[in-house]
């Protein structure tokens, strides 16, 4: 008779199957929907009206590093001020506060992955009551004694994250980290921006003092020539009241223009941290020539908006929550461990007899909280939708702005050559005005009326020169900073280590 051979592989792989299974109840899953960001928009544009080339569907990598844009213009002393700024404006620290909040609080949920692991001490000394219950029969021990306790416990608690919820806490922490760092990219970019816009802006005020105060010492000669012509009896008192007009008029202008000026030079020393009492901007020149930036840029730059970046970022925390709430329709698993040393006599609480200690598992599953846990889930649900709404209002707001910005850019250029064409004509006039007046042929009244036409087209291109510079400086803020040297494959190794990156440390979440 044949012995029939065990079947040893039977038991090995249910061996196997058993340890694979206990491997995958400890790895746990992850409950709760996994991120995919939406569409923007029902229908994205292929182009923006104002560029020539088709643009792409913005996708934010606002942690490829801006560059110091602004060097685009070529003003010594406007690239000192951005230095200052970045160095000392109080929002910018703000905002490095609080990506530095976000990061403790990620490091905070990633506590929770690790087991917990205390120690403790207590020594004290009591007396048992005569009349507690003797276990057995019920009635008083009779007995009081009065004995030291010298305790020293280590206790270990560790949650098995079966369902994910600590693990979809650090995936919102870090999709938070991110957020924060866009938010400071975002304040930094717009810092930058007010900077050179307010800086632009008084230079322009420069520019149209010098063409008042010109036009003023102008004015002061033709009103004495006028007076002359007067005493010679050539002319009437009306000529010579109409050349004071015309310069008590202009003169009026100056303060004002003054105040204007001292305003964005007291803005210009809040931004770069500075108290507006020791902080002064001598006039100079203004003959900076203004960047064209051509509205074909590549399509990239529009990704690296900060804004749209953090708003993607919540979105992707929001969708996080999402899990931790959906987590806690299950139970709660925890193992744990309690050992130590306890006895009467300090002389003896080291001694091997007086070792202590407890192990096991804990099981928590709430079956009833009169709603909470369903409340909870819809609170998490509306506010992711309420985060997907902010991020394609943010995509839709970045669209209209650089639309807004390039439209302004060729338009303030037709402008600008519209009105020097203008001034051209109207210093001709003056130049005819004042010539037909010394010859007699004309009263004053011609001449103060082409005076005063220079002087506003004066005036008007000064204010127009400076528009176009605020306009490009307008334009980079909208495409999320300078585009120089900027390649569309430089976003996979653009979060370099530098110290002042704070992304470098952070995961990339860009598509």
């Amino acid at each position: 008779m044949t012995r029939a051979q065990p079947n040893l592989l039977g038991p090995l792989a249910a061996r196997r199957r058993l340890a694979a299974f206990t491997l995958a109840l400890l790895a746990g899953c992850a409950v709760g929907p996994e991120y995919r960001r939406p569409p923007a928009v029902a229908a994205m544009p292929a182009a923006y009206a104002g560029a020539t080339n088709a643009w792409k569907v913005a996708k934010p990598v606002a942690h490829v590093p801006k560059g110091p844009w602004w060097e685009i213009f070529g003003d010594a002393e406007l690239n000192r001020l951005e230095a200052q700024a970045a160095e000392a404006n109080q929002q910018v620290q703000v905002a490095l506060a609080r990506f530095a909040q976000a990061r403790a609080s990620a490091d905070v949920a990633r506590s929770g992955l690790f087991p917990r692991l205390g120690a403790g001490f207590a020594a004290t000394r009591q007396r048992s009551s005569e009349n507690r219950p003797n276990n057995q029969t019920g009635e008083a021990v009779g007995l009081g004694p009065t004995y030291d306790s010298f305790v020293l416990p280590f206790d270990l608690s560790y949650e098995l994250d079966l369902w994910g919820r600590v693990r979809r806490q650090v995936e919102s922490a870090q999709a938070t980290i991110q957020a924060s760092a866009a938010d400071l990219e975002g304040i930094r970019l717009a810092i930058t921006a007010e900077v050179a816009a307010d800086y632009f802006t008084l230079r322009a005020l420069d520019a149209e003092k010098t063409a008042l105060a010109a036009s003023i010492e102008t004015y002061r000669k033709a009103l004495e020539l006028t007076r002359n012509r007067r005493a010679g009896g050539l002319i009437s008192d009306l000529d010579v009241a109409q050349a004071e007009t015309v310069l008590k008029t202009a003169e009026a202008q100056l303060p004002a223009l003054t105040l204007t000026r001292a305003r964005f030079e007291h803005a210009l020393a809040a931004l770069t941290g500075q108290p507006a009492t020791l902080f002064h901007l001598p006039a100079v020149s203004f003959d900076l020539e203004i960047p064209v930036i051509p509205p074909e840029l590549p399509s990239a730059l529009l990704e690296r908006r900060p804004d749209i970046a953090a708003a993607e970022q919540r979105m992707a925390a929001a969708n996080a929550d999402l899990g931790v709430s959906q987590a806690a329709y299950f139970p709660t698993v925890r193992f744990n461990g309690l050992a130590g040393l306890q006895s009467i006599d300090a002389g003896t609480l080291f001694n091997w007899p007086s070792r202590l200690w407890a192990v096991g598992p804990s099981l928590s599953w709430p079956l009833f909280d009169g709603g909470q846990r369903q409340a909870k889930r819809r609170v998490a649900k509306a506010a992711y939708e309420e985060t997907v709404a902010r991020y394609r209002q943010t995509v839709l707001t970045g669209f209209a702005e650089v639309e807004d910005n390039l439209a302004a850019q060729h338009l303030l250029a037709r402008q600008y050559e519209q009105e020097l064409a203008a001034l051209a004509s109207a210093r001709k006039l003056l130049e005819i005005a004042n010539h037909r007046y010394r010859s007699g042929l004309v009263t004053y009244l011609q001449v103060a009326t082409a005076q005063s036409a220079a002087l506003e087209r004066e005036r008007v291109v000064a204010r127009l020169r400076g528009q176009r510079f605020a306009a490009a400086v307008a334009l980079v803020k909208s495409l999320g900073g300078g585009w120089r040297g900027f390649q569309p494959d430089q976003g996979a190794n653009a979060a370099d280590a530098s110290p002042n990156n704070p992304q470098s440390n952070t995961p990339s979440t860009s598509p």
